[in-house]
């Protein structure tokens, strides 16, 4: 016969292995890059820029807009399953002279979009 304790400790493991299947989504940042016309940029360039409480810079990242004028960063390294938080990062786009500026806050497990105009 299995007593109480027991069968309350098995029920309290099969509880904590559902949870642990959980899939982690993806954590996206996309960044569109629009001319004073409203019409989409391709081919310039987006750095995001990471500082810590401290003013370090955390490995900053750079991608091109593509013909849809997005340009999309991947941060499943920053972010694990189960961890709350969010990162703020600096926009920089630049395309020929023009640059612009902007900021994004980027949510764990969601895809996090923004908008600057060069």
């Amino acid at each position: 016969m299995i007593s109480r304790s027991m069968l309350v400790l098995a029920i309290g493991a099969v509880m904590i292995g559902i949870g642990s299947c959980r899939k982690k989504e993806d954590t996206i940042a996309k960044i569109y890059v629009l001319d004073q016309n409203n019409n989409r940029v391709a081919g310039a360039t987006v750095e995001l820029i990471g500082e810590g409480t401290n003013g370090t810079v955390r490995d900053p990242k750079t991608a091109t807009t593509n013909e849809q004028g997005e340009a999309t960063f991947n941060y499943n390294d920053i972010y694990q399953l189960g961890q709350c938080g969010v990162a703020i990062f600096k926009i920089k786009a630049s395309l020929g002279g023009a640059v612009a500026n902007g900021i994004i806050k980027v949510e764990q497990e969601e895809t996090t979009e923004e908008t600057v105009f060069i």
